[in-house]
């Protein structure tokens, strides 16, 4: 099986990598090519026995698309994005990024099919941004779109696109709205919504971290690790009985960013929670309170889609993944 990831150098796409790396297999069939392409080259991943072609590209970029697909690979995971702050920040780049190039993508497989029998698996990473406020209390799977940044609208753009080309059967598509991802690892990103992660992971490793907003804030999260897994589950399953609405809001965990820091000081102690400094910061407090807090994410969970039990299992998790099982400061 060929498998290209489009955003393979982001934290998801190597998280993603590494995983098909060590079970050697999707949908029970042996992993033989991958093509990882991001716009700064992915590195090689260590261990696999197969194929690897690494580029570094941007999929907006004349040719770009068409090219990633040469080798028709079976699954192709849609990763690549402007994330929600920078895509806000930068109206053009969003567009171009987040509608141009995944339309050039789709345009480049609807081609490649015309010359010839192929129609790939397609996974594509939305986001919760593709709705907004107001909400109900419990967000239903049949809820409406109705976003409310640019990021969102890209988004949602996308989703439209992907059940139409499936319509057609250009390709077989699955859109999965993500929720927020923490505790993401490395640096601090442009997303509206990197405080999250950045309150918990910066503490765990004894740094100072800023809270932009207030601790009555409430999100719907998941672990990089829940990620990983809705991913890979989106390959395999059968789609038919998603119908004509390909997109699935995914399963996650539902807290304030007061019970994010209650349990940081369960798992990584009082002095992890005293390195959190509030500064409000009234731009990410707007875009963040028109984001949904809880979901119903039934049809997901009836697909098979599984997530995080409590934020401390998220937050146990990051510190086995990321830093060896040890926290700063011995706790």
């Amino acid at each position: 099986m060929h498998i290209l990831i489009l955003g393979a150098g982001g934290m998801i796409g190597r998280k993603l990598t590494a995983r098909l790396v060590a079970d050697g297999t999707l949908r029970g069939e042996p992993v033989t090519a991958l093509t990882l392409i991001d716009v700064v080259e992915p590195a090689k991943p260590a261990g696999f026995s197969g194929e690897v072609k690494t580029r570094a590209a941007d999929l907006s970029a004349p040719g770009v698309a068409a090219q990633s697909i040469e080798g028709r690979p079976d699954v192709i995971f849609h990763l690549a994005a402007i994330v929600s702050g920078e895509a806000e920040a930068n109206f053009e780049l969003g567009y171009r990024v987040n509608l141009d190039g995944t339309r050039l993508l789709f345009e480049a497989i609807h081609a490649l099919g015309q010359a010839g029998q192929y129609a790939p698996r397609v996974v594509f990473t939305s986001s919760l941004a593709v709705f907004g406020a107001p909400f109900p209390d419990i967000i239903p799977d049949e809820f409406f779109l109705t976003p409310l940044t640019s990021y969102g609208t890209q988004k949602a753009m996308g989703e439209l696109l992907l059940a139409d080309y499936s319509r057609r059967g250009i390709f077989d598509g699955i859109g999965i709205r993500l929720p927020t991802i923490c505790i993401r690892p490395g640096l601090p990103n442009k997303a509206a919504s990197g405080f999250f992660s950045n309150i918990l992971r910066e503490p765990l490793a004894g740094q100072e971290a800023v809270l932009p907003v207030d601790e009555s804030v409430r999100h719907w999260h998941a672990s990089p690790r829940s990620a990983v897994g809705f991913l890979l589950h989106a390959a395999t399953i059968d789609l038919a009985p998603l119908g004509a609405r390909r997109s699935v809001s995914m399963p996650g965990l539902s807290a304030t960013v007061g019970e994010q820091i209650a349990a940081l000081r369960r798992v990584g102690g009082e002095g992890a929670v005293k390195l959190i400094r509030r500064e409000p910061d009234p731009t990410i407090a707007r875009i963040v309170s028109g984001w949904p807090g809880r979901f119903e994410a039934g049809q997901a969970r009836a697909l098979g889609f599984q997530a995080d039990a409590s934020f401390d299992d998220i937050i146990r998790a990051h510190v086995e993944d990321e830093l060896g099982g040890k926290i700063a400061g011995g706790a």
